[in-house]
């Protein structure tokens, strides 16, 4: 089952996930909300649409825009609404 690792915390696990350019992509529902901190930053994918991120925070250290998610994708990417990804330190596993 993937699961996406961060400080050797599991802050998601799921046997649900999307595969988008190569990318688990979890149920948000999965991911642990007490690591999450709002983000301002915003990139643009052409075909899937606006991105939005979170910050990891735990004990201190903090991981800048680790998580990404697609508040609105576009129709082609409809398949990763309500869906999360990773980048950064965190590793994701299968």
């Amino acid at each position: 089952m993937p699961k996406a690792i961060w400080r050797d915390l599991v802050i998601a696990e799921s046997d649900n996930t999307v595969m988008v350019e190569g990318n688990h992509y979890f149920p948000r529902s999965t991911l642990r909300e007490d690591v999450l901190r709002p983000s301002d930053t915003h990139t643009v994918c052409p075909w899937k649409g606006t991105a939005s991120y979170y910050t990891l925070e735990h004990d201190g250290v903090r991981s800048e825009d680790a998580v990404w998610f697609y508040p609105e994708p576009k129709p082609k990417a409809e398949m990763i609404r309500d869906r999360i990804a990773f980048w950064k330190d965190v590793e994701v596993i299968d």
